[in-house]
């Protein structure tokens, strides 16, 4: 599904050239629960983008379904993103005066999708997370795990094959941050691949495969 070949990123900080990734060469199959493990400025961050379509690389190949996304244009990137991946963040990123299920149907607008139609999708993905119950609450009405949930659900939403999560847990106590990742093992049952980036040992324990990135490289996969 995923296949980055040679892949490098440079970024221009002052007078100086910043190596972010110096030749990646990494592949992600199909349904496949991932984390990519490194310390503060090892490159997983860079890494995430390039992969999430966020940011094109400097140079190299990368690869999605068989479709290279290497040099694609800002709104060509913008539709593989709404149609085939799904982004949860450390921070909740709510809308603090909006209810849980008018935070999922938001991103569909961009989907082109009728109220109708996004309002049934938030609802099931609501459900899908184990908030049913929850819909019509506000972010100040839900812990800090619900928080996540909705986040989750939100990016469930357009139907995506791939979740990246970057360091979702971050924000979370322990039994919060357990049943988040429970949650991630529950929709890669269900054939979703996800990739977790994390510098804690104890979150990337829970993927069935670790990749190790240091100084802009892949150590171990």
């Amino acid at each position: 599904m995923i296949e980055l070949n040679d892949i490098t990123k440079e970024y221009q900080m002052g007078n100086q050239i910043v190596h972010a990734l110096r030749g990646v060469d990494l592949v992600i199959d199909d349904g496949e629960f991932a984390a990519i493990m490194g310390p503060s400025g090892s490159g997983k961050s860079t890494l995430m983008n390039i992969i999430g379509c966020l940011d094109l690389p400097t140079a190299g190949v990368y690869r999605l379904d068989g479709i290279d996304v290497s040099e694609m244009s800002d709104d060509q990137q913008a539709r593989i993103r709404n149609q085939r991946i799904g982004f949860v963040f450390q921070q909740f990123n709510l809308l603090p005066r909006t209810t849980a299920i008018k935070q999922v149907a938001l991103p569909l607008m961009y989907a082109g999708l009728s109220r109708r139609e996004r309002m049934e999708r938030a609802e099931a993905a609501l459900h899908a997370v184990g908030l049913g119950d929850r819909m019509d609450h506000r972010p100040d009405e839900l812990s800090g795990g619900q928080q996540q949930r909705v986040a989750i659900a939100r990016a469930l939403a357009t139907q995506p094959s791939i979740i990246l999560a970057d360091e979702p847990t971050g924000a979370l106590d322990t039994q919060s941050g357990e049943e988040i990742l429970r949650l991630f093992h529950t929709l890669n049952q269900q054939g979703i691949t996800v990739l977790v980036i994390t510098h804690d040992p104890d979150i990337a324990d829970h993927a069935r495969r670790k990749v190790w990135i240091r100084d802009g490289l892949i150590q171990q996969q």
